[in-house]
């Protein structure tokens, strides 16, 4: 794929030019040991630093209705600042509409917030420096997913750490495509192992962590 749609306030784009689903399924879903980590759950949550196009959550929601049993939930909470509105998210998602065949109309019809039998998607509009300390949730694995650290620093923040703590229980993962030095210091400053192994692409390095 190419001409990967861009963020006019930070200037970087949402997903990798080459294939952002791909990036996808190997930083977060294969990073957080999806669909292994969510069996034997009855109700397993997400919760994801930056929404963007969604592409992470239609992701999730397709391996979880592939994967999981029929009495299994899967809640996936995301915050967003700049949100986009439908029509550029159809835009952006079109190399994708394949892939999504069953999701995707539903996702356009009810976005921003999404509601199945057994996927539901709750969208915290605002600065999630702001808005992740006021939310109680039993997390169970992170999808670290802003914008590259040099451009939008502001998301990876101690607050942002230390409440990625507060909501997690025990052995609860997190994946994000950067290894930065501050991130992997401040995850680490807040309570969770961090390794770095394998990026996407081109990308040499990635993070992946767990809450012992």
């Amino acid at each position: 794929m190419h001409g990967a749609p861009r963020s006019k306030e930070f200037d970087d784009v949402y997903f990798s030019a080459e294939n952002g689903l791909a990036e996808t399924r190997h930083v977060f879903l294969n990073g957080n040991n999806l669909p292994e980590s969510w069996m034997g759950y009855g109700h397993f949550t997400v919760c994801e630093t930056g929404f963007g196009t969604g592409l992470n959550f239609l992701a999730a929601w397709k391996l979880f209705e592939e994967t999981a049993n029929a009495d299994q939930c899967l809640e996936f909470i995301s915050f967003e600042k700049f949100p986009l509105r439908a029509e550029e998210i159809k835009q952006a998602l079109k190399p994708f509409a394949a892939d999504f065949q069953e999701q995707m109309p539903i996702y356009l019809e009810q976005y921003p917030h999404v509601k199945t039998d057994r996927v539901s998607l709750r969208f915290i509009e605002g600065d999630v420096n702001e808005r992740l300390p006021q939310i109680d949730a039993r997390v169970d694995a992170w999808f670290l997913d802003g914008f590259k650290p040099s451009s939008n620093p502001e998301m990876w923040s101690d607050t942002v750490f230390e409440n990625m703590a507060r909501l997690s229980r025990a052995d609860t993962t997190l994946a994000t495509f950067t290894a930065a030095g501050f991130v992997r210091r401040g995850l680490q400053a807040a309570g969770f192992e961090i390794e770095k192994v394998p990026g996407y692409g081109r990308k040499r390095e990635m993070v992946i962590g767990r809450l012992p």
